[in-house]
């Protein structure tokens, strides 16, 4: 006779502690959910064609975004311009592109750290709001942005700059944004459970409690801002060496909502789920791209049934059903 039974009974408890070390099999349950997805994006672009290379890295630079949202909101921030670290990361790598004749690697690195620190600069005022409030002051940098180009046509105005130095080598423009994504997202995981993430989850949970404990919360807020601004610069500041040009679009609602929908169909919190969604959600919109203008129709009845059945996340929703895997065994 034959019973099922479930593999963690025994895998998970020692896999969970030092004892995960002890055989193969132990080593396997806990490498295969991490190695796995990082073959395939390693090795996908190789097999594909250039068209979805391009897919990739949109995903990789948008996964960027995705990920310096859910750190964000790991502190009890949420943003709703995200749009506004990516336009200024790059503009700023725009600027010593076109106008100051830098090389690309000199403009990317620079436009990264400048924007980041523009980004902090201006949003340490306000990282003494909470809930809604922030969020509304988020929403209103994109746009305060835009206007202020438009009126004064500085940065070429509507036209946007132009003409902007290309990467010049496909691998690397492949391989770059791939390599950053994938140390974001296994850093932020350690960072968030070390006693710096503690902090900055104690921070969201009360912050009142914490002050009271002689720690300078408004210390720690800054620093957090900082490395999404770092993130989320990057990103705009390699999009646009990519398309060899930055306009208005670069502070564009999507930039804004995707993060944020990728981050609320994989799971909020986990780092791994508002990866997983990007790189759900970004494909998803290419392939739709046959159906015409129907394509919004379908990606977001999509998108609703995947939030209304699985409210907690894909991620969270995986995690469990690894956990839960039968096998069959002689009684």
């Amino acid at each position: 006779m034959i019973r099922k039974e479930r593999i963690d009974r025994g895998i998970k408890v020692r896999s969970d502690d030092i004892y995960a070390i002890s055989s193969y099999r132990e080593i396997l349950y806990l490498l295969l959910p991490r190695v796995i997805p990082v073959l395939c994006l390693l090795l996908l672009p190789t097999l594909l064609g250039s068209y979805y290379e391009r897919v990739i890295i949109i995903s990789c630079l948008m996964g960027l975004l995705a990920l310096s949202w859910d750190l964000l909101a790991s502190i009890g921030l949420f943003s709703l311009g995200q749009a506004f670290f990516f336009g200024v990361g790059g503009y700023a790598s725009g600027f010593f592109s076109y106008q100051l004749g830098l090389p690309v690697p000199y403009s990317i690195v620079l436009g990264t750290v400048s924007g980041a620190l523009v980004c902090t600069l201006l949003l340490a005022p306000v990282l003494r709001l909470k809930g809604v409030y922030f969020s509304i002051v988020t929403l209103a940098f994109p746009l305060f942005f835009v206007r202020i180009i438009e009126s004064t046509k500085i940065l070429g105005g509507t036209e946007g700059i132009t003409g902007i130095s290309p990467i010049g080598n496909s691998w690397i423009e492949l391989y770059i944004p791939i390599f950053v994504f994938l140390f974001s997202l296994f850093g932020l995981r350690r960072l968030i459970n070390s006693d710096y993430g503690i902090v900055l989850q104690a921070i969201r949970d009360n912050d009142r409690a914490v002050i009271s404990s002689g720690i300078n919360v408004y210390a720690y807020k800054l620093e957090c801002t900082f490395i999404v601004s770092l993130l989320s610069c990057f990103s705009g500041a390699f999009m646009t060496h990519i398309y060899q040009a930055v306009g208005l679009s670069a502070f564009a609602l999507d930039y804004s909502l995707l993060p944020l929908t990728s981050a609320v169909l994989g799971g909020v919190g986990t780092f791994a789920g508002p990866a997983i969604g990007t790189f759900i959600l970004v494909p998803l919109s290419e392939f739709l791209r046959v159906f015409g203008t129907l394509r919004v129709v379908f990606y977001s009845v999509i998108l609703f049934l995947c939030i209304v059945l699985l409210p907690e996340g894909i991620f969270p929703f995986l995690k469990r059903k690894y956990h839960q895997i039968e096998r069959f065994v002689e009684v």
